[in-house]
């Protein structure tokens, strides 16, 4: 598989979408892992009640925001989608761990 160009180096729509879809296959495998930590989380946490942490999520969400300023993004942008890919994570996190108690 051949590498897409940067999006600088694009000159027509097809370099752009070849260049979206690598994007979304890496941030597929990138969020492989982080639904792997979810699974991790499922197995450590002893109490279903400490799987939705509003502080953490608050604190997640923060730290995108400060990331996506630092580089140039909107801030509130970015937060709105990691506000869904947190919620998602909880929700994963809550199935997997009753999942995990019903199997005993």
């Amino acid at each position: 598989m051949t590498s897409a160009k940067l999006p600088e180096q694009c000159e027509t729509m097809t370099e752009v979408r070849t260049g979206v879809d690598q994007v979304d296959r890496e941030l597929v495998a990138l969020l492989v892992r982080r639904f792997g930590y979810m699974d991790a989380a499922a197995r450590i946490k002893t109490d279903r009640g400490t799987v939705r942490d509003e502080a953490r999520k608050a604190e997640v969400l923060d730290n995108v925001a400060r990331a996506a300023e630092a580089v140039g993004l909107e801030p509130e942008r970015l937060r709105a989608v990691w506000n869904e890919l947190v919620e998602q994570s909880i929700a994963y996190e809550a199935v997997r761990w009753d999942r995990l108690r019903a199997d005993h």
